[in-house]
């Protein structure tokens, strides 16, 4: 009888290593998946900001997280930080934006 409950025992705890395992190994798929999407994100704003004449793109920071993205840096006027927003907002995959551009 003691070894049926051994067996049991060790049964259990190799199928809960294996559900706990697939769990983890699932989690880190999408935080790989949702770097590579940010990491495309930050690419095509700053392409999109680089295509602009209105914004100097050299001078603006982006940084995208879970779809957030955030623009930083320096322009010349509270229009050409308008436009920096309405170019990352027109982005597929943007949820929102933070716009911390200062005007100089």
């Amino acid at each position: 009888m003691k070894k049926r409950n051994v067996f049991t025992t060790y049964l259990v705890l190799v199928l809960a290593f294996a559900t706990l395992t697939a769990c983890w190994s699932g989690a880190a798929q999408r935080s790989i998946g949702r770097y590579g999407d940010d990491s495309a994100i930050t690419a095509e704003v700053k392409v999109r900001l680089a295509a602009n004449d209105l914004v100097k793109s050299l001078q603006v920071g982006v940084e995208t997280s879970h779809g957030v993205v955030q623009l930083s840096g320096f322009v010349d006027s509270q229009n050409s930080a308008d436009q920096a927003g309405s170019i990352a907002r027109s982005v597929e995959g943007v949820t929102s934006v933070r716009n911390d551009l200062v005007v100089q």
